[in-house]
């Protein structure tokens, strides 16, 4: 983990995969989903940042390691992240995953983005309610059942591909951690976000979205409205994954991103 500061003097709470993330060049920013932080993206900092894609993979406010207050809205975290990338000053790449995408795609009306890749997403992100009163009740039952749900079953008891590790274990623990009724709000600001298909409509930087065909947190399905909002996104369908691709297939979800920011420079 480090703390970034940005050309604001702004300080945020990131992971960089070890290279740090330069000055000049193209910067990949990976955003988290509800009640995680920084570190769901530990499978693709390093690779990327070794394989010509600086990244940074943030803590969003009052998630992880950061220091500051947990926003209110989707669009208050959009906002946030606009005003990171606004300090970076070069083409910034953002990377979203569950809330993660609904927050990119507000950023895109927010800055100028080089491109935008969406994991594990939909139109909408209904909750169910026994997650919505466990997280509300800050009972760990809510990080079981996020976890339990979001891996399919193939990966759920299948090898982790980092040895001795657990995807749903590990999963479980970074939820559990978050502070008290962030869970809870994060979930509810995503089942009462319904704009992500008109804003969709007007996203204009080159987008990638990358789906698990088993994920049963947004089911594809349910991403077939944006997907239809945004005709010229590149879709990627990954076979018996759920909803966190990023770890489940780590390989395939860093060289999608790679590709989508090559595709972006071409």
């Amino acid at each position: 983990m480090s703390t970034i500061t940005l050309n604001n003097n702004q300080q945020i709470s990131g992971a960089t995969g070890g290279r740090g993330i330069g000055t000049t060049e193209p910067l990949v920013i990976l955003i988290h989903g509800a009640g995680m932080d920084r570190t769901v993206w530990a499978l693709q900092t390093r690779w990327l940042a070794h394989h010509g894609a600086p990244a940074l993979a943030v803590d969003l406010p009052g998630h992880g390691a950061s220091g500051e207050p947990e926003r209110t809205s989707i669009a208050d975290y959009a906002d946030w992240v606009a005003d990171v990338v606004a300090a970076m000053d070069r083409p910034v790449h953002l990377v979203g995953h569950s809330m993660g995408t609904f927050i990119a795609l507000e950023a895109t009306q927010r800055c100028d983005l080089a491109s935008i890749t969406l994991i594990g997403t939909a139109q909408s992100m209904p909750v169910h309610p026994a997650l919505v009163e466990a997280a509300e009740a800050n009972d760990p039952l809510a990080a079981q059942l996020m976890s339990g749900w979001a891996f399919a079953p193939q990966t759920r008891t299948g090898p982790h591909p980092s040895p001795g590790s657990s995807m749903v274990g590990t999963t479980q623990a970074m939820i559990a951690q978050s502070k008290p009724g962030v869970l809870h709000r994060d979930l509810t600001m995503c089942a009462s976000y319904d704009t992500a298909v008109s804003t969709a409509e007007k996203v204009h930087a080159p987008t990638t979205l990358l789906l698990g065909a088993v994920d049963k947190m947004t089911p594809l399905r349910a991403a077939q409205p944006l997907i239809a909002a945004m005709p010229h996104a590149t879709v990627e369908v990954v076979p018996d994954v759920g909803h966190m691709v990023q770890i489940e297939a780590p390989s395939i979800a860093r060289s999608v991103i790679a590709a989508a920011v090559k595709r972006a420079h071409d």
